[in-house]
């Protein structure tokens, strides 16, 4: 067993290492140019769409009041004739990156500290660095991509812009794996 204090340097190191890799993989490559479409008439949508003052937060076209109202013709009704959408209205004006970039690091160091305590209580100090990339990179890929998949299942989003946060994970998984890997108390 190897205590989660113990494993405070490469569980900083691998959110910095994933921070990084992370900020070149969105800024400089067209890898998610495409993960977001336009609508058509832009400017006709978000006139219409900016009359009706709708607050920031999360929100389902249409939205039944409970099952009793899904089971009814007028709601099928609208179903059929559309729009169908789950959408996030976000605040008004420029973004600001900053909170979450912070918010980022802050989930990196928290995949750290549950792949380092995964490890920590399943290996010991002399554990072979295979075993170490295993146990790492096992835990760290459930935390980037398994949990992203209920998005395309449950709320619609493209499977092609989930299998590229997935292979993005995958590498953020194996960054953080090599890293415990490397640094890991002999």
């Amino acid at each position: 067993m190897v205590p989660l204090i113990q494993l405070w340097l490469p569980i900083l190191l691998s959110a910095v290492i994933v921070f990084l890799v992370s900020s070149l993989i969105h800024m400089f490559s067209p890898w998610h140019r495409n993960d977001f479409g336009r609508v058509p008439d832009e400017e006709r949508f978000r006139t219409t769409f900016a009359s009706l003052a709708v607050p920031p937060g999360d929100y389902m076209v249409p939205r039944a009041s409970g099952s009793a109202e899904m089971r009814t013709p007028e709601y099928a009704a609208r179903l059929k004739q559309g729009p169908n959408l789950i959408m996030t209205v976000l605040p008004n004006g420029p973004f600001a990156m900053g909170k979450q970039l912070g918010q980022w690091f802050a989930y990196l160091v928290i995949v750290g500290i549950f792949a380092g305590y995964v490890a920590g209580r399943a290996l010991t100090p002399e554990a072979d660095s295979m075993e170490v990339v295993r146990f790492v990179g096992t835990a760290a890929f459930l935390a980037y991509v398994v949990a992203l998949w209920q998005t395309s299942i449950w709320y619609g989003r493209a499977w092609s812009t989930t299998i590229k946060t997935s292979i993005d994970g995958l590498i953020y998984a194996v960054l953080t794996a090599l890293t415990f890997c490397w640094l890991w108390p002999r």
